[in-house]
């Protein structure tokens, strides 16, 4: 199962081609968004010029996707993994950190184009529809 991450959404509203082509090669998996992933995209829409538009297609979004709250667990390995890093000297903004521990929780392969700021959490699936 798949755990779609708010800047591969965008790509796809985009009509990103790698990402449409990721999203039909893997149509028969499951996929869900975090709730983080859907507050980012309201937030998108209503600072954007076409707001009632683009609020349209976050709520269809949101009919299309699961939407994963953040649970008292999700919130465990959030705490575990943001004490972890930072003693490491290594921080990830939190509603990364937040998308990432949901995705970690649910045993669930995240899918983001941010790599970088996630491949430091030891046991997360990555895996990037950006790129081919």
């Amino acid at each position: 199962m798949y755990l779609i991450d708010t800047d591969i959404i965008i790509y796809s509203l985009r009509n990103d081609q790698t990402v449409q082509q990721n999203f039909q090669k893997h149509k028969a998996i499951p996929k869900a968004i975090s709730v983080v992933t859907y507050g980012e995209l309201v937030y998108s829409a209503r600072k954007s010029r076409l707001v009632q538009k683009n609020l349209a297609v976050t709520r269809r979004i949101a009919e299309i996707f699961p939407i994963l709250d953040i649970t008292s667990s999700v919130m465990d390995t959030f705490g575990e993994l943001k004490a972890s890093l930072e003693s490491k000297g290594s921080r990830i903004d939190e509603m990364d950190l937040l998308i990432a521990s949901t995705a970690l929780c649910h045993n669930m392969i995240l899918v983001t184009n941010n790599t970088k700021h996630v491949e430091r959490i030891e046991g997360l699936g990555i895996d990037n529809w950006a790129e081919t």
